[in-house]
């Protein structure tokens, strides 16, 4: 951290498993940051390693991530591989004291969630989780309403997320977001994650929840219908369902309040809905082209000491116990 202050005209990036999450949403916001620079990827195929390096004007790439771990000429390390190699790696940055982006969610269970924060926290470097719902400005004008008390006080918040299975479930073909040994929640892992870890930003930690998770389909090893129920430490009260065998997709988030209730969704850009006694009005507020560019814009300020990130391994760390609970791994 200290040595990131020191030289705060660039912080020099790298980028383990540089797969699709980081050819738009990710990888180009590392570029488009004022004062950070992607130097470097790595990927086991050397020949997509080479491919992605060339595309995305990164000076080097590496097969082996050891070595871009320990290149000197970087400063920071963004994790981006499928979740159960998140450990494997986190431990190895946290090991090399360099602060780290891991991927959501922060690893496929808890426990193993446990083992990075706290190897992080012992050395005191930064570790950030990719929850970068925080840092959008669509869910940053929810929270604004919920502050301005524009629909009283919250009385309970509900989602249901569904979608038919897809093409490669219904194939049999692999597939690691429906692999119960990477996932066992399947795409509740990949997804509901995003939704879950938002509500406790927008609405503060939650003190308890439960849920029953169960594969109705039987396409593939990891659960495909998940329900639950928690209690905010506020004492707000919250329900969810997702489902991956459904007849059409459906995204609908609820906040009820004792004056009115807000209406939006977790992945759609739909328009974001307040209903209250004055009326309703409506926002169409669009991601950003990179949708984690303010994510990676809020860790540039971290780690100069402006402002904390919205999204830090405490945090990722409470929404891999959530996880957790709903699919009763804990």
């Amino acid at each position: 951290m200290d040595n990131i202050n020191q030289k705060s005209q660039t912080i020099r990036w790298g980028i383990i498993g540089c797969g699709n999450v980081t050819e738009i949403k990710s990888g180009p916001a590392y570029q488009k940051t004022k004062g950070f620079e992607l130097v470097a990827v790595m990927r086991r195929d050397a020949e997509k390693s080479a491919d992605y390096a060339q595309r995305h004007g990164v000076q080097k790439y590496y097969t082996d991530a050891d070595s871009l771990i320990n290149d000197p000429e970087i400063d920071a390390i963004y994790i981006a591989t499928p979740p159960d190699f998140h450990k494997y790696y986190g431990l190895k940055v946290a090991q090399a004291g360099k602060p780290c982006c891991i991927e959501k969610p922060m690893a496929p269970t808890y426990e193993d969630s446990l083992v990075i924060y706290n190897a992080f926290k012992e050395k005191d470097i930064p570790l950030f989780v990719a929850y970068y719902r925080r840092s959008l400005p669509r869910f940053n004008q929810v929270r604004k309403w919920l502050d301005a008390n524009e629909v009283g006080e919250i009385r309970h918040i509900s989602w249901h997320l569904s979608k038919p299975a897809s093409a490669v479930d219904l194939s049999g073909n692999y597939n690691w977001r429906t692999d119960s040994k990477i996932a066992k929640g399947g795409y509740f892992d990949d997804l509901a994650s995003h939704g879950l870890d938002l509500f406790v930003h927008l609405l503060g930690e939650i003190k308890d929840v439960s849920g029953f998770s169960t594969n109705q389909q039987g396409l593939y090893s990891a659960n495909d219908a998940i329900t639950a129920c928690w209690i905010h430490e506020s004492g707000i009260t919250g329900t969810g369902s997702w489902n991956f065998g459904c007849s059409e997709q459906e995204d609908h988030v609820e906040i009820i309040g004792s004056k009115g209730k807000i209406e939006f969704t977790v992945f759609d850009e739909k328009p974001i809905r307040l209903t209250n006694e004055q009326g309703q009005i409506e926002l169409s507020i669009k991601h950003p082209e990179n949708v984690q560019l303010h994510h990676v814009e809020n860790m540039r300020e971290h780690l100069l000491g402006n402002k904390e990130h919205p999204s830090i391994g405490k945090s990722g760390l409470h929404t891999s116990w959530i996880m957790d609970k709903i699919i009763r791994n804990i």
